[in-house]
């Protein structure tokens, strides 16, 4: 039986600005219908690594497969079969988010497109008769993901889709990303929302000075890199409140966790895991903000 190909397939990629190198020889796999996160910081070659992906940049070495097409030669295939959502809102303002959606509907020679059930999937039906300068900044990236999805994409590249965004916008999008991931799109998304990336992502990789320094499920880079633990709460016998931390992977977790329900006058108790910032961190020394 043939292997499948994979949606995304990189191999030792780099780019430079000049003397400045931002992404150094980065080889990865996106299957259809997963979900993959490119974690780090600003300035960590994410988005340039998407640029080179979406045929926006030509890499200086490796290549680059996009549903088993060769970008280098053939971008304009590609191109129809992939949809992309940047950080940066290169919407038309003075057009509708009705013309904006036909417009680009037009590039992929849709005609006609009917753009309301995209618009009711983005909560902007009620809006869509009103110009994109009306627009918040919510509303905006909303009809971003929308456009995005004109040409039902085969695969789909998101640079920072949820960044400032307030909690209904992002979840607006956030459940969008899944039920395309569900239909068997391929997603890649930038970010550094380590939260965001760990409740949506199959697999993440780290990036951090162009390269990638770590790549597997969220969940198998906290239990290889975190420490688990019991984190409790407890109320001293002059009233203040003491907090204590037993790790879960030490010697007799059970038998001490156990004592401190007995013996303490508990005020909270819940287990804590290492985050993907904390993965982050032990790789590359900084955190994410840094």
């Amino acid at each position: 039986m043939a292997a499948t190909v994979p949606a995304i397939d990189v191999s030792d990629i780099s780019y430079s600005y000049g003397d400045t190198l931002a992404v150094d020889s980065v080889s990865f796999e996106v299957a259809a219908g997963e979900i993959f996160g490119l974690l780090g910081p600003n300035g960590a070659g994410k988005s340039t690594t998407v640029k080179m992906l979406t045929g926006q940049l030509r890499p200086s070495q490796g290549s680059i497969h996009i549903l088993g097409m060769d970008s280098s030669v053939e971008n304009t295939e590609i191109q129809a079969r992939i949809g992309v959502c940047f950080e940066e809102k290169n919407l038309y303002s003075a057009m509708t988010g009705v013309e904006n959606l036909k417009f680009f509907a037009s590039l992929f020679g849709i005609k006609p497109l009917d753009p309301m059930p995209l618009l009711e999937r983005v909560d902007l039906a009620a809006r869509g008769g009103d110009k994109v300068s009306d627009y918040s900044k919510g509303m905006r990236q909303r009809l971003m993901m929308a456009r995005a999805l004109v040409n039902q994409p085969d695969v789909l590249f998101l640079d920072e889709p949820t960044d400032g965004l307030d909690p209904v916008s992002a979840r607006t999008i956030q459940g969008i990303i899944r039920e395309e991931a569900a239909g068997g799109t391929a997603v890649l998304l930038t970010t550094h929302d380590m939260y965001e990336a760990d409740t949506l992502a199959d697999r993440v990789a780290f990036i951090n000075q162009g390269q990638i320094l770590a790549m597997d499920a969220p969940e198998s880079l906290k239990l290889q890199h975190g420490q688990r633990s019991v984190r409790i709460k407890a109320r001293r016998a002059d009233g203040q409140v003491e907090e204590l931390a037993i790790p879960l992977d030490g010697v007799d977790a059970a038998a001490k966790v156990q004592r401190a329900m007995a013996e303490l006058d508990l005020v909270t108790i819940h287990t804590e895991e290492a985050t993907l910032e904390d993965v982050f961190v032990a790789y590359a020394g900084r955190g994410l903000d840094a």
